[in-house]
């Protein structure tokens, strides 16, 4: 009898590095593997790369010799965009055999390994209670600081009705929260009419639209947008959608003009916050949250004093702090004026510092307020209490029990903390 052959996979980075981790979990499934058990030797390793920031690129190869330490004689996959942006240094890893620099590659790397049937979506998403679901790839925006479009180059979005069998199939499966995933999300469809004349443009907001009319007791969220991308067309559509949850994720990455300017991106901190204003307008209770490069070459004091002013007048939700990382090959890496690593992190402390006086600021204001929880898992702190987030993105804690894991609970607000609110059903 031939042994099963078994896989590890292992994922890096962002939503889209680990949807396409598990489309190729499922490809290999389909195909014969099971995944090792813990301290089983794997016959196969794939390692989905991230290359955002220099310490992706650590993280990477200290991944891929670890497997090849716990994995004596494995053969070593490496995709991602580390693998795309270094190909050399990866393939001279230890266990390494295959480099996938392009995804369209990926049919044929895995059909040398018996896979000869790629699945058109993915069916269940391993470890989650919420599922991404990828619907565009690729960059084609010029920001000084990025590497991304180098190595996820050009536009292409998968079809609506693609997208949409993939998430009934999710929901048919009990995932109750679908997470609308893409490499430049706003971006979607902008490949399927430019340069195709006549032919009747279809956006996100169409396709959040069109899912919103799956029946059921699920919900959707946007995983980000650039505010330059949203329209009244997008705010209206957001509007009036039932699943689509009321938060929204614009990536502000500098509240400062001049710093926006280096950094080439393509709008104002004016226009940014005019953006939210609209949002407001339409959505009551609308959350917002965002990501900050702190220490941007030439970021004086008083351009991250605006910076602080600008997310205080945004009232985000919570911010994603990020100090800045040279890339090679990225204008931004050559630029004069870089900030010291010490500035850079005391200002990342004092960005996250007020990230937790706004987030508080917006639990308090959810004090009595009802709040549909997804309950992801039980809670750390509190014995017999579970954990989950709300339709806003609010992480909620309240009593309950592993039985909950996985449901939509109602609860009230009522205690505000830091870092979470507290709650009773």
């Amino acid at each position: 009898m031939v042994a099963q052959p078994t896989c590890r996979l292992v994922t890096l980075g962002c939503k889209v590095n680990q949807y396409e981790t598990q489309l190729v979990k499922e490809a290999l499934e389909q195909n014969g593997y099971r995944e090792a058990a813990d301290g089983e030797t794997a016959d196969l390793c794939v390692v989905n790369t991230c290359t955002v920031t220099s310490e992706g690129d650590s993280k990477s190869r200290k991944t891929i010799r670890q497997l090849a330490r716990q994995n004596p004689g494995t053969r070593t996959i490496v995709m991602g965009c580390y693998a795309t942006r270094d190909p050399s240094t990866v393939s001279e890893l230890p266990g390494v055999f295959e480099v996938v620099t392009d995804k369209r590659e990926l049919p044929d790397v895995l059909g040398r390994q018996g896979v000869h049937d790629m699945p058109g979506g993915i069916s269940y998403f391993e470890g989650r209670k919420r599922a991404y679901v990828k619907v565009q790839d690729g960059c084609i925006l010029k920001c000084t600081y990025c590497i991304i479009p180098q190595v996820r180059p050009g536009l292409r979005s998968r079809t609506p009705q693609e997208i949409e069998d993939e998430v009934r199939r999710l929901i048919d499966n009990g995932y109750k929260e679908i997470v609308i995933a893409g490499i430049h999300v706003g971006h979607y469809g902008v490949d399927t009419t430019r340069g195709k004349s006549g032919r009747k443009p279809y956006r996100l907001w169409h396709l959040f639209r069109q899912l919103d009319r799956i029946p059921g007791d699920w919900r959707m969220r946007l995983s980000s947008v650039e505010c330059n991308e949203v329209n009244d067309d997008f705010i209206s559509a957001a509007a009036d959608c039932e699943h689509l949850c009321p938060q929204f994720h614009p990536a502000l990455q500098s509240g400062s003009e001049t710093v926006l300017r280096r950094m080439r991106r393509r709008y104002s901190v004016k226009r940014f916050l005019e953006r939210l204003e609209q949002f407001r307008e339409r959505i009551p209770q609308v959350a917002f949250t965002t990501d900050v490069i702190v220490g941007f070459p030439g970021e004086t004091d008083e351009e991250f004093e605006e910076t602080m002013d600008t997310c205080r007048e945004a009232q985000f939700l919570k911010i994603h702090v990020f100090p800045f990382s040279p890339r090679k090959s990225t204008p931004a890496a050559t630029f004069e004026d870089q900030v010291s690593p010490e500035v850079r992190r005391e200002r990342c402390q004092r960005l996250a510092h007020l990230e937790r006086e706004l987030a508080q600021r917006y639990y308090e204001a959810h004090v009595n307020g009802t709040l549909e929880v997804l309950v992801e898992r039980t809670s750390e702190r509190n014995a017999g209490w579970v954990r989950g987030t709300d339709r806003h993105y609010i992480p909620v804690e309240f009593p309950g029990t592993q039985d909950d894991v996985g449901h939509f609970v109602r609860v009230r607000g009522t205690v505000p903390h830091r870092e979470f609110l507290e709650a009773t059903r």
